[in-house]
């Protein structure tokens, strides 16, 4: 039994812990991270997170739904924290960063695959920094033995190949929508999506004029609005985290439709469930499908693989 569960509701966190006798559980939400997105709650086992809708008033952009965390409902899984494409939620044993279904390999990690080659990138480009929705991209002029070049100090170099470009990415909070991959003018950056899918909005079904969606969306791009004053999708740059379905006002106009997860290899009861819940019965079953062929394929290789005794 817990000796003390708490919920703390500040300005920039949320954080619900519970104490027990010899340790001490704790979550908690970044704010300025979270945009306020499904994925945390369709993972949720226990149903303990619950998504909040603003009220939009007349004049004003629609803001994000915000997250709510019940202290009472949480077993402190952490099955949320891995799962967000945004990283706005620590999991925390004793104050130390530990992820209990990370550690027992009951669920997996997103794998944010980011790939940058700097020789080819031009000195003084910053594209791919001024693209990044989020700004975790900071591009840094050097000098052969390392030292900074300012950006006004740049004109007085008179010699560019003198120089060499530094591109730093904060990877583990990137929801890897690819922006500064389509931005870079040098094809310098590479990204492969976390999340695969579809982004369907009925033309029909849309208010005109609404742009609740659009309002909210975190990634410039993913949607926007045509001459025929309707929203439109573009799956290039969507990283269907969901927070457009939630505040659409009308039932059915949005669906998403996720076919796949970038994700480390794993094979849990916890996480069938969890990609059941954010896909679709249909690509869990398919994804099951390509675990148990691969699954025979290595069982064969293991078979072919000669023995000591056998080379012996």
């Amino acid at each position: 039994m817990p000796m003390k569960e708490l919920k703390i509701d500040a300005q920039n966190e949320l954080i619900v812990e519970r104490l027990l006798h010899a340790r001490r559980y704790s979550l908690i939400l970044d704010k300025n991270l979270c945009k306020g997105c499904e994925i945390c709650q369709i993972t949720c086992p226990r149903e303990a997170i619950t998504i909040i809708k603003t009220q939009k008033k007349d004049g004003e952009k629609t803001k994000p739904p915000k997250i709510d965390i019940s202290a009472q409902k949480c077993s402190y899984c952490g099955m949320c924290e891995p799962i967000c494409p945004f990283s706005a939620l620590q999991m925390r044993v004793n104050g130390e960063h530990i992820v209990p279904v990370i550690e027992k390999e009951s669920f997996p990690k997103l794998i944010r695959e980011i790939e940058v080659d700097t020789s080819k990138c031009d000195v003084g480009c910053v594209d791919c920094e001024k693209a990044c929705p989020l700004n975790l991209i900071k591009v840094t002029i050097l000098t052969l033995d390392g030292q900074e070049v300012r950006a006004e100090d740049l004109k007085a170099k008179s010699r560019k190949k003198d120089l060499k470009v530094k591109v730093d990415i904060k990877k583990d909070l990137c929801p890897c929508c690819r922006l500064c991959e389509m931005k870079c003018p040098k094809d310098a950056i590479h990204v492969r999506k976390i999340f695969h899918g579809l982004l369907n909005i009925s033309l029909e079904k849309c208010p005109q004029n609404c742009q609740d969606c659009l309002d909210i969306c975190p990634i410039p791009g993913a949607l926007f609005l045509d001459n025929d004053e309707k929203v439109h999708p573009n799956d290039t740059f969507c990283v269907f985290c969901g927070v457009c379905k939630l505040v659409c006002p009308v039932e059915g106009a949005l669906k998403i439709d996720r076919k796949s997860i970038h994700h480390t290899p794993v094979s849990s009861g916890a996480w069938n469930k969890a990609f059941e819940k954010l896909t679709s019965t249909n690509e869990y079953s398919k994804e099951a499908k390509l675990k148990g062929w691969m699954k025979a394929q290595q069982t064969v290789e293991k078979r072919l693989v000669p023995t000591k005794e056998n080379e012996a």
